[in-house]
């Protein structure tokens, strides 16, 4: 994998990573967050496909290596509820 597909694979987490925050309504941080939650998404939605028998709906291949776009939305959202309901809300 090169610099450059890295990069890409690091901007397509973050993308999805915060589209999961935005639709589960709770942002904690900024870019690198997002790219966390991406990444930590992909995992949790592949991770749930898997289990439920589903099918992988739209994977991205970069550098020899694919990644899950829808589950990984799906995976930011479910990660970043639980863990807006552990966390106390500040006013």
């Amino acid at each position: 994998m090169t610099l450059l597909e890295f990069l890409l694979l690091l901007l397509i987490a973050g993308i999805c990573g915060s589209i999961g925050q935005s639709i589960a309504g709770f942002s904690r941080g900024g870019c690198i967050v997002s790219i966390v939650v991406g990444f930590i998404g992909a995992l949790l939605g592949s991770w749930m496909s898997a289990q439920l028998g589903l099918p992988e709906l739209f994977n991205i291949e970069v550098g020899g290596s694919t990644f899950p776009i829808i589950w990984s939305i799906i995976g930011s959202v479910v990660f970043v509820v639980i863990v807006s309901l552990l966390t106390k809300k500040r006013h």
